[in-house]
């Protein structure tokens, strides 16, 4: 099916099946990440909590002795799912912002698939009027957490 087809069929469809359609979109990778963070148990070295998932070390810290930009999310995540807000905060700070976005997003995704009325949609419109200021904050933040992490594990600059 063409890129066309497929928003030609998208378009045909009633706005409430869109709305539903875009919150499972959004909703089912959220609620997926949710579970497994619930399900994990937090490293208590403050990262390598995927490891439980079947992946190995990080190459990035094991080559060089740096955490990589996402070093300890995974922990955070899992801190944070189980309600140690003050664990997750020490373990990576933008941690927490990227779950309680992936929160939101969970629950926005329920709220329109109970009473679907396009919040994703109304969202996404004003995201894009400030486009380059999210761009710019998740970037910094991510850099923020980075030079913690760098900090806390003593490593690169703070070694």
């Amino acid at each position: 099916m063409s890129e066309g087809a497929a928003l030609g069929f998208f378009s045909r469809l009633s706005s409430a099946t869109r709305d539903r359609l875009v919150a499972l979109t959004l909703g089912l990778p959220s609620w997926a990440v949710l579970g497994v963070a619930a399900w994990l148990d937090a490293d208590p070295a403050g990262h390598g909590t995927h490891k439980q998932l079947g992946l190995g070390t990080c190459t990035i810290l094991a080559m060089t002795g740096w955490p990589c930009p996402m070093c300890g999310m995974t922990t955070t995540f899992t801190h944070m799912a189980h309600g140690s807000v003050l664990d997750a905060v020490v373990t990576q700070p933008f941690g927490v912002v990227l779950f309680l976005l992936t929160l939101a997003t969970g629950l926005i995704a329920l709220a329109d698939l109970a009473m679907p009325r396009g919040r994703f949609t109304r969202a996404w419109s004003r995201l894009l009027r400030h486009e380059t200021w999210v761009a710019a904050a998740l970037l910094a933040g991510l850099t923020l957490g980075w030079i913690y992490k760098l900090w806390e594990m003593q490593a690169g600059p703070f070694a």
